[in-house]
């Protein structure tokens, strides 16, 4: 079987203040969702799934303290799955 061709990529820095507007123990998963719903305003597609160098990169410092913004690389392939994951820089 073939691998999944992408048919869109994208890279972009995502505003995250709205997470500090939620209760410190509930930060970082705001984040999460945050993340989610600007992937699925964006891409048009309610399947999202995240890399999990992506995940310790929000979990980093805790909870209570993700990061304010973040750049993301995200890319729907043709079955209009988005994964989300750190850009890599070459």
């Amino acid at each position: 079987m073939a691998e999944k061709e992408e048919i869109l990529e994208r890279i972009y820095t995502i505003p995250l203040k709205r997470a500090i507007i939620a209760p410190r123990q509930r930060r970082a998963k705001r984040t999460i969702n945050i993340i989610k719903e600007f992937a699925m305003r964006h891409m048009k597609s309610p399947n999202i799934k995240l890399s999990p160098e992506l995940n310790e990169k929000i979990w980093d410092r805790g909870i209570r303290s993700p990061p304010r913004r973040i750049t993301v690389k995200m890319v729907k392939d043709e079955e209009g799955i988005v994964t989300i994951s750190l850009p890599t820089e070459e």
